[in-house]
C-alpha cells in the first residue's frame, strides 16, 4: 500500500535529516547545530509554517492508514513509481547537501554567528539544495498519498521556506559575506538551477 511506503519513507527522512545529521554535527563539532527560533516575527511565522508542513506530512499517510479521511485514496502504479522516485531523490539531495555543508550546517540562524559560505558540490547549482530536496520529497508524498493533507504539507512548507530564505537567511548571508554572497547568489538559483538569482 502506498500509504505504508510514504509513512516509512517520511519517518526515515525525519530520522536521518534531523536526528542523524544533528548527532553527526555534535560528534564532529561538539554542537548539535540547532539554533532555535528567534523573536523576530517573520522568522516565527516562517518556522511555524515549516513545522506545520512537517506535521501535515506525517499526518497524510497516517490519515490514509487509519481511515481518518474516509475511504483510502489508492494512486495508480505510475503515480506510486513517480512518487517513490521523487521521495528518494529529495531524500538523497537533502542528505548530500547537509553533508556538503560540513561544519556550516545549522537549523535556524544565529545573527551573531559567522560560518563559511558553502558554494561547492550541489551548492554550485542551487543555493538551497536542502530545502529543494525537502520540497521534492513532499511532492513525491503527495503522489503516494493523494489526500488533502499531502498538498497542505507541501504548500505550508514551501511558503515557510520561501519566507525564511528571503527574509531571514539571505539578509543574514548578505550581511555576513557581503559581495561574495551577492556574486554567488547572482549566478546560482534559489531552489531551482537558474531561477531566483539575486539581481
Amino acid at each position: 500500500m502506498s500509504a505504508k511506503l510514504a509513512l516509512a519513507a517520511y519517518l526515515a527522512f525525519l530520522a536521518v535529516a534531523f536526528g542523524w545529521r544533528s548527532w553527526l554535527q555534535y560528534r564532529r563539532t561538539g554542537d548539535f547545530g540547532f539554533r532555535g527560533f528567534s523573536r523576530d516575527p517573520i522568522e516565527r511565522v516562517s518556522s511555524g509554517l515549516f513545522v506545520l508542513g512537517l506535521g501535515a506530512g506525517l499526518l497524510a499517510p497516517l490519515a490514509e492508514l487509519l481511515g481518518w479521511l474516509g475511504a483510502p485514496h489508492e494512486p495508480s502504479g505510475l503515480a506510486i513509481a513517480t512518487g517513490a522516485a521523487l521521495c528518494g531523490l529529495g531524500f538523497a539531495l537533502t542528505v548530500v547537501a547537509q553533508l556538503q555543508m560540513g561544519a556550516s550546517w545549522r537549523i535556524g540562524v544565529d545573527a551573531s554567528e559567522r560560518t563559511a559560505l558553502v558554494r561547492g558540490g550541489v551548492f554550485a547549482r542551487i543555493r538551497n539544495p536542502i530545502y529543494a530536496g525537502m520540497l521534492l520529497a513532499l511532492l513525491g508524498m503527495w503522489l503516494l498519498v493523494p489526500n488533502a493533507l499531502a498538498p497542505a504539507a507541501l504548500v505550508a512548507t514551501a511558503f515557510g521556506l520561501e519566507l525564511h530564505v528571503r527574509r531571514v537567511e539571505e539578509p543574514y548571508l548578505l550581511r555576513v559575506h557581503g559581495d561574495a554572497y551577492r556574486r554567488y547568489a547572482g549566478r546560482v538559483g534559489r531552489f531551482v538551477p537558474g531561477l531566483g538569482r539575486l539581481r
